[in-house]
């Protein structure tokens, strides 16, 4: 992947999700689809307004949700400036999008697979469940801060088994911690694959909790990036032998065992 599978699309709708009103609001994000081969669930874009000049200069990083042969979509959080400026866009705005970037899930269909999101970390398994041929054997965890409507989990539980729970109080914290290690126990009893997505705090324990089972996992991570193709070097973490690595070329899907957290 270079810079020169760049293409540049237009933004076909931009719809705010929930009812916050607030500056980490939530937002779903329909662009036009690029001329891809295909993609994977786990992989992500760069994207970058043309209207930035060099106001902003880089790019921003985000998972593919889903996309068919018309529209890709995106599910965004407003966390900083840029991402502040990509969710004022207008219908008919031009953005520079290069992808589908770095590597993918494991999907095994036979094997019973928990997924586990963080917050937006929800975002990649949309996907996931779509291209998934037996949701029946996925179920979800979302560990969430913001009221639920402010992520797709409703849409996704009607496709698959999905439980919930909110970090609201400060005593909810070690619940959900009890609950992802009841949940990781289960499928390692099952001979399961554990997928996860979300901060690093979440992925460790993920991490830590899967070494303790003895259960194949993945971690997704979120490291910042700036051109999403290795050259810059601003993404790197270490592998299981203590080498650096960059993760938009070498992840963000990492096995567990296989990476430093």
């Amino acid at each position: 992947m270079s810079l020169r599978n760049c293409r540049n699309v237009k933004v076909l709708e931009v719809s705010p999700v929930g009812q916050l009103k607030r500056p980490d609001e939530f937002f779903e994000i329909k662009l036009e689809y690029p001329d891809w081969d295909g993609w994977k669930p786990g992989q992500f874009v760069m994207i970058r307004p043309a209207g930035w000049e060099l106001d902003l200069l880089w790019a921003r990083p985000f998972s593919i949700c889903s996309a068919d042969g018309d529209t890709l979509t995106l599910f965004v959080q407003k966390v900083g400036r840029g991402t502040g400026r990509i969710v004022a866009l207008k219908p008919g705005d031009t953005v520079s999008i290069w992808g589908p970037l770095g590597n993918s899930f494991a999907m095994e269909p036979e094997i019973p697979t928990l997924l586990l999101a963080g917050g937006i970390g929800i975002a990649p398994f949309c996907g996931y469940v779509e291209q998934h041929p037996h949701p029946e054997n996925l179920r979800l965890f979302l560990a969430h801060r913001l009221s639920l409507d402010c992520y797709p989990f409703a849409a996704l539980s009607e496709r698959v088994e999905g439980v919930c729970m909110r970090d609201d109080q400060p005593e909810d914290l070690q619940k959900i911690i009890a609950v992802m290690k009841e949940q990781i126990v289960e499928y390692a009893a099952k001979d399961g694959l554990i997928l996860s997505c979300g901060p690093t705090p979440f992925m460790k324990t993920v991490q830590r909790f899967a070494a303790e089972c003895g259960v194949r996992a993945q971690v997704s991570l979120e490291n910042r990036m700036a051109c999403g193709v290795g050259a810059c070097l601003g993404c790197v973490t270490k592998d299981g032998s203590g080498h650096h690595v960059q993760v938009c070329t070498r992840g963000p899907v990492f096995w567990a065992d296989k990476v430093e957290l």
